[in-house]
């Protein structure tokens, strides 16, 4: 026989006190430290134990005994079950201190450095419908709630569903009617291509026998007005096909790239699979300072098109240049942050590890006629070596804007033997960037702080610093 699993412990009259990382609300009880979900700071609820860690418990409330005077109304119909606006609750300039505090927590407590005083978080100025980008997902068994099962009284319900994944259930989909995140047509693009489904009997897609037609649904649009749909379908039938980019086509003209890809895979990624333009152009286009970005169904750009460009803004400022440096950006994507600053750069060398995204740089800038950009393709730590370095000459400043895991240790080592009188780092997870500023501080002092929020309503934060050689 297995061990008795001991009950589930239920906490009492707890207060939460306080936002940890990762948006996390906290309390404590003795000497323990709850993780408490759905709640903010001042609410008191009885918290039920969920989960079990050597240093913390997650718990969720049971019990309301009195809500936070910071508390607001959810605007969202979806809120609770969705996980995408989690801070809904909380006004938004609560959510921009919190997200400053876990900053200078994050960086106060991993990197142990010496710090000025942040600048001041540097806020959205659209919080809803700010998004460049969705991405929903077919289903043929939509999530019930327990309302719906106890009205349904047995009965058999419609399960298709077009939304998103339930928080920790990748087979779970549930259905969306509004989504505050992106503007223009999206909402109507969606429910109507579900409506279309159903009247035709096209099916959708089943995560337990990976069966089905309807697979998902990824919209993209730019501040140029251009609109881009990708449909993902499970298999090859070009009737079905035909019918669903028709709809589409004649339904909605302004859709300026169509496009379907079919995925028979176990997992809904497509970077590997060709994605077929059925209508316009393959790519849409964004514009930024006057330069523009042609952007495809697979090219990375930042999610939120207005608030990149403060972003990168900050990230031209730190950086101080004056015409005659020459600039290594680091993980430089499709090369957006490089293109910015080459206007007051002598040279920019972009490196970045997918090869995909350096094509698209190397034509955005022949788009943009921009000539002291050079792009190249490889493992960073592999690429920025002293050879490289010696070939392509010293860069006077780094800039570096690596994915959530932060920079690998041999490209910190890189850049302390380069010696760059300036490193600008830009990240979206401030506790690998806290990392690894602690392995530069023998070399580099941290001189500016400032935060950016480029997703309302979520616990996510970016963070530029700017590092001085001593």
């Amino acid at each position: 026989m297995g061990r008795k699993r001991k009950p589930l412990r239920v906490f009492e009259n707890v207060e939460i006190l306080n936002i940890g990382s990762e948006g996390k609300s906290v309390a404590k009880v003795d000497s323990l430290v709850l993780f408490v979900a759905g709640t903010v700071p001042g609410d008191i609820v009885d918290a039920k134990e969920v989960k079990k860690k050597k240093s913390f418990i997650e718990a969720y409330p049971m019990k309301f005994h009195k809500y936070s005077e910071d508390r607001v109304e959810p605007f969202c119909e979806h809120f609770g079950l969705c996980g995408g606006c989690k801070w809904q609750m909380l006004p938004y300039e609560k959510q921009l201190d919190y997200k400053q505090q876990q900053v200078m927590d994050q960086l106060t407590r991993i990197g142990k450095v010496e710090l000025p005083e942040p600048m001041r978080i540097l806020g959205s100025a659209e919080t809803t419908n700010y998004r460049n980008k969705m991405d929903y997902t077919f289903s043929d068994s939509r999530w019930l709630t327990m309302e719906e099962l106890q009205e349904s009284e047995g009965k058999e319900l419609d399960r298709k569903a077009c939304g998103f994944h339930l928080p920790g259930h990748w087979n779970r989909i549930i259905d969306i009617d509004h989504c505050h995140l992106m503007e223009g047509s999206s909402n109507k693009i969606r429910n109507q291509l579900l409506d279309y489904a159903r009247e035709n009997n096209l099916s959708s897609y089943s995560y337990k026998d990976h069966t089905g037609f309807l697979r998902g649904l990824i919209m993209r649009t730019s501040i140029t007005g251009d609109l881009m749909v990708i449909v993902q379908v499970g298999y090859k039938d070009m009737g079905p096909i035909n019918g669903v980019m028709e709809f589409l086509k004649e339904n909605f003209p302004e859709i300026t790239s169509l496009n379907y890809v079919i995925n028979t895979k176990q997992n809904d990624t497509f970077g590997d699979l060709e994605v077929v333009n059925y209508h316009g152009e393959p790519f849409i286009t964004e514009e930024m300072e006057g330069l523009k970005f042609r952007v495809g169904p697979k090219s990375f750009y930042q999610t939120n098109s207005k608030q990149a460009y403060e972003l990168y803004k900050v990230t031209r400022e730190f950086a101080q240049l004056t015409g005659e440096e020459k600039v290594y950006d680091l993980y430089t994507g499709t090369g957006t942050i490089a293109q910015f600053v080459s206007k007051e750069a002598k040279e920019v060398i972009g490196i970045e590890y997918v090869e995909s995204a350096i094509e698209d740089a190397k034509e955005n800038a022949s788009y943009n006629g921009i000539e002291n950009c050079k792009f190249y393709a490889g493992d960073m730590k592999d690429i920025l070596t002293p050879t490289f370095v010696k070939e392509h000459g010293e860069a006077d400043v780094i800039i570096t804007d690596p994915p959530r895991a932060g920079m690998h240790p041999d490209v910190v080592k890189q850049i302390l033997k380069v010696a760059p009188k300036r490193v600008v780092y830009v990240s979206c997870n401030p506790a690998t960037q806290a990392r690894d500023i602690a392995l530069m501080d023998e070399d580099y002092k941290v001189t500016k702080i400032r935060p950016v929020d480029m997703f309302p309503h979520t616990q996510h934060v970016e963070n530029v610093v700017l590092l001085e050689r001593r």
